[in-house]
């Protein structure tokens, strides 16, 4: 008996809640690897809209005070210029995108986009702590967001996200390439 049946052969005729449970299970939620191709499927669309953003002057412009205080990113401005670095991070989020969704065949491309990906968001959440006027005083500062804080915070759920597909490619690689003949 699949986990599926069990799940589903436990929760049966035992209440609203179980019911509902049930119900829930019968729509194919918990189909195998449903969870992973949505996660994968929302990252390309992430990676194709943010870095579509970036060839456009409005968002280099927007993107100065995240670039100017990211203790790892701010080279960027010297080597590239504002609107060079925009163009970059364009390049670098559609490459990552582009190797993400060819993850849906290749893990070995996968691989390469979702660790393009963590790499992305880690430098992204660094900001965070030398975001100038991040953290309201009224509200007696930390944890209380303000400015463009609460912007930068979706990228700590994306960073997880990037490095449960990265640990997935992994294992699915590995998987494909020692037990699979």
């Amino acid at each position: 008996m699949t986990y599926t049946q069990q799940s589903n052969q436990a929760v049966k005729n035992k209440g609203v809640f179980n019911s509902l449970v049930y119900a829930i299970s019968k729509t194919g939620i918990l189909r195998e690897d449903l969870d992973y191709h949505l996660i994968r499927t929302s990252m390309v669309i992430i990676f194709l809209f943010f870095g579509y953003q970036k060839w456009f002057a409005y968002e280099a412009q927007v993107l100065i005070p995240y670039i100017s205080n990211g203790p790892l990113i701010s080279w960027m401005y010297p080597v590239f210029g504002i609107r060079g670095a925009s163009w970059f991070l364009g390049v670098s989020e559609w490459l990552f995108g582009l190797l993400i969704f060819w993850g849906f065949w290749n893990k070995q491309a996968g691989i390469l986009g979702a660790a393009g990906s963590v790499i992305t968001f880690f430098l992204t959440v660094t900001i965070i702590p030398f975001m100038p006027g991040g953290w309201a005083e009224s509200a007696g500062g930390f944890p209380a967001m303000t400015g463009n804080i609460p912007f930068l915070m979706k990228d700590v759920v994306l960073l997880a996200v990037s490095i449960y597909l990265l640990k997935e490619d992994i294992l699915r690689w590995i998987e494909t390439r020692y037990y699979n003949g």
